[in-house]
């Protein structure tokens, strides 16, 4: 199939599936004899991986890790599970995170509503976030 065909089965914009080529994350089509690039069911299936890997929010750099070991025969599975157990633990940290960010903006929200516009100062620049 030509990029534009592929591009409507992935469901994807043409110049996605040119930068994955560039990316090394698909394999260089064949060419036809007008220089066109022609595809194969193995394409889709790797556009398809790609779209599940960024869905567990792997990198393209990840994800191309992972390809590279396929395509040098080896079974990345421990890989992936390596890769998404870290993504899982940064998941967790970033949530921990943004509870902590949370309960500061409660309090800030909360003490804002106590604050009269009128006492704040030129120096202040807004009271709300002045500690």
């Amino acid at each position: 199939m030509l990029i534009g065909e592929l591009a409507d089965t992935a469901g994807l914009p043409s110049q996605t599936i040119r930068f994955y080529e560039r990316r090394g994350l698909l394999h260089e089509p064949v060419r036809g004899a007008n220089r066109y690039r022609i595809y194969d069911e193995s394409t889709l299936t790797r556009l398809s991986f790609i779209h599940t890997s960024q869905a567990a929010g792997l990198t393209l750099a990840e994800i191309g890790s992972v390809i590279d070991l396929r395509d040098h025969g080896n079974v990345p599975c421990t890989h992936v599970a390596s890769l998404l157990d870290n993504k899982l633990a940064d998941v967790r940290t970033r949530i921990r995170s943004l509870a902590v960010l949370e309960a500061e903006l409660e309090t800030i929200i909360e003490r804002s509503h106590r604050l009269d516009p009128a006492d704040c100062t030129e120096a202040d620049i807004c009271h709300i976030l002045t500690r």
